[in-house]
């Protein structure tokens, strides 16, 4: 059955919620996150405060939906890229991480919107962590195939006991990779996604901030060189 149309009110109302959000990221542009007003955002649009807070509940609340969007557009971006690869999973390995610095360099103040410094007293919706989660998910199963080294044993370890103790962790897993937790991969394929993340974040975080700038290289040659470091060490 078709979906009902939609009617003139909800798409008046979608509308501005749309160009609400437009406004709140160029302040998120041009300032960072404390920028982020309603008052000048309803001044801009020719609306009154009390009008504006029909759309959200307050700043926490467009933050929220920003955020929640960013995940989700990132998590797409990487997830085009997909984590099977007819080259093998080290080059998949480099696809995903590289699709992931090229989304957060486009984006720099969306990226630092969901890995940067919050504003104090503000906590993200609790939703966000299956958001991060799906933007790591195709990770998962490049590292499944890996045969950790020795050195990484303890961090396997942990996390081969981390999804045998969390449901929603197992579930993650075996969403994206079919793999029960006493599988002996489920620990590898929770270490690499770990320790990918924590070299895209270290890396996409510093670049995005300016951190580079005038060292000599490039982002896109110091990730490489680490996603081979990786792809070593587990032998993929």
């Amino acid at each position: 059955m078709a979906a009902e149309a939609r009617s003139p009110r909800a798409r008046y109302r979608e509308q501005n919620r749309a160009e609400i959000k437009a406004a709140a990221l160029q302040q998120l542009a041009e300032g960072g996150v404390q920028a982020v007003a309603l008052t000048r955002i309803a001044k801009d649009m020719g609306l009154s405060g009390p009008a504006l807070y029909r759309y959200f509940a307050g700043r926490d609340d467009l933050l929220n939906e920003l955020i929640r969007d960013a995940y989700d557009d990132m998590a797409q971006v990487v997830g085009r890229v997909g984590a099977v690869r007819a080259d093998g999973a080290r080059a998949a390995l480099h696809a995903l991480a590289a699709a992931y610095l090229g989304w957060a360099v486009e984006q720099p103040h969306r990226y630092l919107l969901v890995q940067g410094t919050s504003l104090p007293g503000y906590a993200a919706p609790p939703d966000t962590l299956l958001r991060a989660r799906a933007v790591l998910a195709p990770f998962l199963k490049v590292f499944a195939a890996g045969v950790p080294a020795e050195a990484l044993r303890p961090l396997v370890d942990e996390t081969a006991a981390w999804v045998r103790k969390e449901r929603d962790v197992a579930d993650w897993l075996a969403q994206h990779t079919g793999l029960a937790p006493q599988d002996d991969a489920a620990g590898t394929a929770l270490a690499g996604a770990m320790l990918v993340w924590s070299q895209l974040h270290g890396t996409v975080s510093l670049e995005v901030s300016g951190q580079y700038a005038g060292m000599g290289h490039r982002a896109q040659t110091l990730l490489a060189a680490q996603i081979d470091t990786l792809a070593d060490s587990f032998q993929l």
